[in-house]
This record gives C-alpha cells, structure tokens and sequence, in this order.
C-alpha cells in the first residue's frame, strides 16, 4: 500500500470517519439509472401492447366502399310489424360534383374542421396531441376535436355518434378505416364526400341541398358569407339554423369560420369583416329552392307524436338520429295507430275543431307503447306539442286508485266493503269545504261504492288515513313523481300526462308490476350493431292490491252501479277503467268542465284519454255532451284493440277471497282481520254491484258553484241520487270502525292555491 492509499492523521480524527461509505455515490448513480430503465421498459412495453391491441382491433374493423362514402346516411324508422314509418332525410337530395363546389367552401370547411387536412394521411397525431392539451386546460373553444375530416367522413358512413360507441375499439378502427380510405382516394375525393354527406338540419343532407333548401340557388352560386354559414352548421345543425327566431348562434359560428378561413390564409381580414357584416337571414328562400319530400308511405300526422318521441329517445341514449344511419324498430302498432288518428279526427264527435286530446295506449304485459295521439286537427305543424306526454292538466278523479284506495289496500288491507265517510269535510287548517258536484253528502257507503261513484270527501279521508307518506310511496312505484310535496288534494287530481296514467293503471292490469313505458325495440347501427331495449319492470303492489281496485273499477262501466262511464261500455270485453273531470277555478267566470278523462284497460291495453282547450282561460268549459268525447274516443279505441286481441278476464289470487255482505259480493284479503268476519263466497257472480250507502243528506248548499276553497265534483254526470238501502251489519260496521290506519299519520297539508283547478269526481 502506497503512502497516497494511507488515510491522513487528520483524517482518523474526523467525526463521520468510520461511517464514510466510499461505494455511496456510485451506488446513487446505479439506482438512477435502474428506474429510468424500467420507466423506458414499462413505456415500450405500454407501447407494443397498445399497438397490438389497436391491430387486433383493427382486424375486426368493417368494410368501408364508396357507395358508403357517397350514400346518405339516413336513419329510418319502423313499427312493430317491420313496416317503414318513418324516414329521417327525406329531402330530396342534391349531389354537387366537385367542379361544382367552389373553392371558398371546400377552403372553409377545411379551415373550421380540419386545419391540417392536406398534410396528414387520415390521422393526424398532431391534432389529436393538440385538441387533448386544449380540452385540458379549456382553450379549446369548441373549435375543433381530435377526428379528422376523414375520421368525420368515416363515422358518418359506417359509425354511429352514440356516446355508448366511444370506445378505444371503436376509435382504432375508425382511425384504421381513415388511413384506408386517404389511401383509396384523393384528398377532393373524400372532401365531395363529406360536403355531399354531412346533416344539415330540418331533413337536409349534403351541403349542396341545403343550398337550395336555404337560398333557393346552387353552391356555386353563394358567396362568401353563405358559404361559411353552410361550412360551419354541420357541428350543430338545429343550434346553427339560419331559419331560426334567434339567429344569434348562427351569425356567431358563420363569424368562427370566417375568422378560421383568415388563419389559414384563404382569405383577408378585410373579406372576412366585409363577410361578416352581411345579414345572416341576408338571401334566405322561404319556399326552399327546389328541395321536395319523398315521403314514407305513412302520413307524418299520423304518427307525428310516436315520431317524435322516438327521436327524442334516441338522441337521449346518445345517438345522432339525423347523421348515424339508424335502423329503429318500435313497439308501434300502426293499424292502431291509424285507428287512433281517424276516430279523433274523424269518427268521435268533439265540441268543436279546438278541442284537443292526449291519448297514450301501453302494453300491460311489458310496458311497450302501443300507440300515441298528440293532438287533433294540427294543421301543417311536424314534430308539435305532443299533449299525450304532457304533464300541465289536473288528471282528476283518475287519481283516486293510485292516490287513495290503492294505497289503502295495498298498506291496510281494506276489503271492497271498507265503509268510508262521505260527510262535510274541511281541509284541516283552512275553511275549504270539499263538495261533490251534487253538493250533496251520502253518509257512510263502502269504499266500492265510493270509487265506483267517485265520490271526494271519502277519497280524501281514505288519503287521510293512509298518509301522505305511504301514498306518495305508492305513486313513486308507478312512476309518478313531482318535485314539490303531495297534499291532501292530490287525492282527487294528480299533474301527470296520460302516459303516466296509461302506464301506471297497466300496473293493475297485469298483477302489479310497473313497466317503465318505453317507444323503441331495437336499435341497428350502419355497422350491423344491435342494441335490444328490453322492459324494465317491478313489482309495485301486491296481486291482491291490483286485482281489488280491478274489480271495483269494473264497476264504473255499469249503469247499475251509477258508474260514470256506462257509455264506454262494451259487450264481451273485460274491462276496468275511471273517468275524471275537472271544473274551474272559482270566481274565474267559466262554467262546465276544465279537463276530461278517460282512463281504462284490458289485460291486453292499458289507454289514458285526455281532452280540452290549450288554452282553457280564452275557451269554453266542456259541456255535459263535450265531457262525454274521452269516454266515446276511449271506447271506440278499446272496441278495435280488443277486437284484434281479445283479453280473457282476470282470475282471482289465492291471496284475494270473495265474501258476501249484505247480500253483494265483496272481496278480503286472505287472513285480514276482516276476512275472519264473513263466509267465503263461492258463487260465478263477480259483477261487484254495490249500491250500499246510508241515507243521503243534503248539504246546506244547494248551489251548483263551489263557496270559497271548496271543491266540486261533475263526474258521474250526472248520477241521479242513490237510493236508500239498508246499513251493513252491526259487525260489519265495526269492522268499519276499527281501521288499522290508526297508526298513519293525518297530514294537515290543504290547498293553498284558489287559482287550482276543482276535481269534478269523475
């Protein structure tokens, strides 16, 4: 060892001597350069796999051939029998040739949509690195995205827009599928393409029709502003339509392009200010040049409303009905549906041609809907109000088995002869009195009675005892809900569409289970992807709960039970169903009903009718023969479904048994407290004719219209007053007595709005 190997005497008497490690620094450096090794590996790795699975992918890929490229991608429509109703696009379509696309908006469309079109070869990393950076840190602007022009075209051709199809596989193969095309044709080639492709809204497809469809003149006959207007409504047609009342978005995306034209060098800013300062409406052809409709077959009025909710689905699932080349089956019945639209329109007498309806027909079995009416005597108007979804009028009596008598079977298993109170009522509070139509009071009748004869004060001391809580329970499983809290008056009038009516009574219909309504079957994308939409149910009642309110609600079609829908009723058809009718608010000057209703159903359909004014302040009220047009509308509809699929009668639950008080057949619930009380009843006779009731006493008002806050009830018409009969036995009244819904809460909640509707009781 060296003298220079030996530690210094100065060295020994350091404090950290013995601890120095000589191996320390190379030991840093080796573990650096570890980790760097396995981050490059981990990256290679990341790589190769993702390579691999982008060409895996891509082998599965679809074919893609210029009839694709070049075809329209129209989206058609078809009902239940796999007959077409409906075609998206059926605008006459105008293809331009490439010497017929001026340069200025083949530069426009390049400038707004792909900036670095002529330079990538269908992908573009570099716009796809940028539009990423722009969306994280929000400078996008909505400007441009990460697909190309060729991307866009291919997505048009064979993809749908659907956000359910924006996946890593569906990306890799549309990017595969750009390369192959930039490889088959010129780069003019797949611009034609795109510009004789693309939505341009209110049918139109193809930059070059909608040229005639807005100005009336061929592309090459447009200038500058124009051009860019058309260039940039392919991002959102509807949003950037020209025809609109507020043109403001408009003249801000044709402005982008006009701003984009001038970063790309196309033209000067002095053009596009000189661009830009024209009119955006400046030029618009209110005949649409020579664009004409192709038509379906099927007239769009007919099914306008069934349509129109279809696409409003699809869009609602993510797709682009107007550019993803759709195949959408439905659950329409179209001889049905004509059915419909004729006898609204034609057949059924209405007090006159401004009388509207809202008419939703479900499958009990499944929720499909059958068919729809939004409206009668429409006029030209495509794609309008669609009444049989909306949920601005007071259904009415139509409440009462959901609201009331549902929820008091179904949570205190009250049999058919529950006796129920018609007495002076007062909501608690408040000095409302609530009255019938007769204003008249019954005294004590059974609950069949009472729903039967939709009577209101019982169906509000029913709600009384059952609670608020549990009856909007019972309502949130049929698919009716609202945002603000139910009250007492929800009782006897509920704000939800005939839909929800149609679908909610085919829960008593079927046994008990909610289907969720729904228009669409199958979905097929142009990649030969299908989607099925299957039924969504779930038990909402008991079977026992459904087959009671079936049994007493067959009863409102017999005269004998003063049911108020005796006109609706039809010879060999199984069937249950309630009106409902709705009078003016007091002091608003109007006589006769506001709203009338008509809602019934069959093992095989379930149909909810509305009728009225749009405008009910600036009509007349519905006279006693205009409140009839739900009922007959309603009737003629059922007479011909049942007649195309006859419905068998319901059977009876093992849960559910028949008894007999006062001589009249009644139903219990097995193993009730009630139950216990009578004989089983054997006998075929399942009319459920009730007409008992106490002695009837005449409130102290005799006047038809309503006192302050009280509410009137119109609904059976015109119910003669029932005839005395004798009171149920002494333990059948106290079985009456001895309500379990001792134990729900009685809500103090009343009406506090004069302004609302009255219930009519029907």
């Amino acid at each position: 060892m060296t003298s220079n190997d030996q530690p210094r005497r100065s060295d020994r008497h350091r404090p950290d001597y013995d601890d120095y490690d000589y191996d320390d620094e190379p030991r840093r450096g080796g573990l650096a350069k570890r980790v760097l090794l396995w981050a490059l590996g981990i990256i290679v790795l990341l790589f190769v796999a993702g390579t691999a699975l982008f060409f895996y992918y891509a082998s599965s890929a679809p074919r893609i051939s210029r009839s694709e490229l070049a075809g329209q991608s129209t989206t058609t429509i078809y009902d239940d029998q796999n007959r077409i109703i409906s075609r998206l696009g059926a605008q006459k379509r105008e293809v331009a040739k490439s010497d017929q696309v001026p340069d200025n908006l083949k530069h426009a469309v390049v400038a707004i949509e792909d900036r670095r079109f002529y330079k990538h070869h269908g992908v573009d990393p570099i716009r796809i690195v940028g539009a990423a950076t722009a969306n994280i840190f929000g400078r996008s602007a909505g400007m441009q995205g990460g697909s190309t022009l060729t991307q866009q075209l291919v997505k048009l051709s064979v993809f749908s827009t659907a956000a359910s199809d924006r996946t890593f596989k569906r990306k890799a193969q549309e990017a595969w599928l750009a390369i192959n095309v930039e490889r088959h044709f010129s780069k003019n080639q797949i611009l034609d393409f795109y510009i004789n492709k693309v939505y341009m809204g209110n049918g139109v497809y193809g930059m070059q029709t909608a040229a005639q469809y807005y100005y009336g003149k061929d592309l090459d006959e447009l200038d500058l502003p124009q051009l860019a207007l058309l260039a940039g409504m392919p991002q959102s047609p509807s949003y950037y339509n020209p025809l609109a009342d507020n043109i403001r978005y408009a003249t801000q995306r044709r402005n982008e392009v006009l701003d984009a034209m001038v970063r790309s060098k196309y033209i000067s800013q002095s053009q596009a200010n000189q661009a830009a300062s024209e009119s955006i409406t400046d030029g618009l052809d209110p005949d649409h040049g020579n664009t004409s409709n192709n038509g379906t077959g099927v007239k769009e009025k007919v099914i306008d409303a069934y349509v129109k909710q279809v696409l409003a689905d699809l869009e609602a699932r993510g797709y682009n009905p107007y550019s993803d080349g759709l195949k959408v089956h439905t659950n329409l019945d179209l001889d049905a549906q004509r059915h419909l639209y004729d006898a609204a329109n034609n057949t059924v007498s209405f007090q006159g041609n401004n009388m509207q309806t809202g008419v939703a027909v479900t499958d009990p079995h499944n929720g499909q809907i059958v068919a729809m009416l939004g409206g009668r005597h429409t006029g030209n108007v495509i794609y309008g109000l669609n009444r049989a979804v909306q949920t601005n009028r007071s259904s009415g009596s139509t409440a009462k088995p959901l609201m009331d008598y549902g929820p008091a079977i179904e949570y205190l298993q009250w049999p058919t002869f529950k006796r129920v109170q018609d007495t002076e009522f007062v909501y608690p509070g408040t000095n409302k009195v609530l009255r019938d139509f007769d204003n008249k009071y019954k005294g004590s009748m059974t609950m069949r009675a009472a729903l039967v004869q939709s009577r209101n004060v019982p169906a509000i001391r029913t709600l009384q005892e059952v609670g608020i809580k549990r009856a909007t329970d019972f309502v949130n499983g049929l698919g009716i809900s609202q945002k603000d809290p139910y009250t007492l008056q929800s009782g006897i009038a509920l704000y939800i569409s005939p839909l929800q009516v149609s679908a909610a009574y085919a829960a008593f219909a079927n046994g008990g289970t909610y289907y969720k309504p729904y228009y669409i079957s199958s979905i097929t994308t142009q990649d030969g992807n299908i989607k099925q939409i299957n039924p969504q149910g779930k038990r909402a009642m008991n079977r026992a709960t459904a087959y009671m309110i079936t049994d007493m609600l067959k009863g409102v079609f017999n005269a004998s039970d003063q049911g108020s829908a005796s006109a609706a009723k039809l010879d060999g058809v199984n069937q249950a169903g309630k009106t409902g009718t709705t009078n003016y608010p007091s002091g608003s000057g109007h006589s006769g009903a506001m709203d009338s209703w008509m809602a019934g159903y069959t093992k095989n359909y379930s149909i909810a009718v509305w009728t009225g004014y749009d405008r009910p302040m600036q009509s007349p009220g519905l006279s006693d023969s205009g409140t009839q047009s739900a009922i007959l509308l309603y009737k003629d509809l059922m007479s011909y479904l049942d007649s195309q699929n006859h419905a068998s009668n319901w059977a009876m639950p093992d849960t559910v048994e028949a008894v007999r008080v006062n001589g009249k057949r009644q139903l219990v619930i097995k193993d009730s407290k009630w139950a216990l009380e009578y004989a089983a009843d054997d006998s075929d006779d399942d009319s459920g004719q009730d007409n008992d009731h106490s002695s009837s006493s005449s409130s102290s008002s005799s006047s038809h219209s309503e006192s302050s806050g009280s509410e009137s009830n119109s609904e059976s018409g015109r119910h003669n007053g029932e005839s005395s009969s004798s009171s149920a036995s002494s333990s059948s009244s106290s079985a009456a007595s001895s309500s379990s819904a001792s134990a729900a809460s009685t809500p103090s909640t009343a009406p506090t709005n004069n302004a609302q509707p009255a219930n009519n009781g029907q």
